[in-house]
């Protein structure tokens, strides 16, 4: 599962990303709008801006504004920043890895093998699916929304 951490950043970068081009947004109004506490988005958007996702400028005329377009954001580096690698089992990751206690051998765990596939799979998708997939989804699910009839009697 993802943390909050991670939840608050979609919502901050879907705001960003629905921004006008260089309209940088104050950490202030992007917390009070989102309903994000402040201190906690002051972290969260230094993570994303040392990951190459956000840039910030100082002083007047000063925030956050996204450093890529968001069909080029993928959810996968978002979660990556943020949360380290999404390997299912400890011997998969790639940037913590250590051997698991249980295992005899890793060349035939069961075990490995198939969280290989699962990690392999979960990779690949979420590399695939973008902040703009993100925001198009909930658009069309708002639109399916104002589209429904209700037929009461």
């Amino acid at each position: 599962m993802i943390t909050k951490k991670t939840k608050y950043a979609f919502k901050a970068l879907i705001h960003l990303a629905g921004t006008p081009s260089g309209h940088p947004v104050l950490i202030a109004d992007l917390a009070e709008s989102e309903n994000i506490p402040k201190k906690f988005l002051e972290f969260i958007l230094l993570s994303l801006r040392k990951g190459g996702l956000l840039n910030s400028r100082v002083g007047k005329g000063g925030g956050y504004s996204l450093a890529l377009p968001a069909d080029k954001i993928s959810v996968g580096s978002i979660i990556r920043i943020l949360e380290g690698d999404f390997a299912p089992v400890q011997c998969l990751s790639t940037t913590n890895r250590t051997r698991c206690e249980e295992c005899k051998d890793e060349e035939t765990c069961g075990i490995r093998l198939t969280m290989a596939d699962v990690h392999a799979v979960l990779t690949t998708t979420l590399g695939n699916l973008t902040l703009a997939d993100m925001i198009e989804r909930s658009e069309q699910a708002r639109k399916k929304l104002r589209n429904v009839v209700d037929y009461c009697i």
